[in-house]
């Protein structure tokens, strides 16, 4: 991978293929257990909590609160290096309880950031294939 390119992830994968394809239609979409309506991320194949494997897509608001969050000052890609200190946050979403996402909180210095503080998910577009979730200050 060069230098300069961003890295990005896996969108082929059959687990996640559904996340992304609601990313490229500017939705937020969470697997749900039909059984047991549990919540789950990450995607995967079966019910953590009841072991079915009637798992589904719902979209969800994309509105939470900062649950966590730390400022990576360093960077682990080349790419990141002109874009520190970065904010690095755990979501958790108002309408998936027990669902905690990782991002970045952007437009937002990290004076600004407080736990619990209101965020709403934006998505930006790479490529044709790739639209990334990212959130903001709601």
């Amino acid at each position: 991978m060069a230098k300069n390119t961003q890295p990005l992830p896996d969108v082929t994968r059959h687990e996640t293929q559904p996340f992304w394809e609601g990313c490229r239609r500017g939705e937020l979409m969470i697997q749900r257990c039909a059984s047991c309506r549990t919540w789950i991320w990450y995607p995967q194949d079966v019910c953590h909590v009841c072991n079915a494997k009637d798992l589904g897509w719902e979209r969800v608001s994309g509105k939470g609160k900062v649950f966590s969050w730390v400022l990576s000052r360093q960077a682990l890609h080349p790419w990141f290096a002109d874009k520190l200190p970065l904010i690095v946050a755990l979501v958790e979403l108002d309408d998936a309880p027990g669902v905690r996402f990782t991002t970045n909180i952007l437009d937002c210095t990290p004076e600004q950031v407080k736990l619990g503080m209101p965020v709403s998910v934006v998505f930006q577009k790479i490529n044709d294939q790739i639209t990334l979730p990212y959130f903001k200050r709601a």
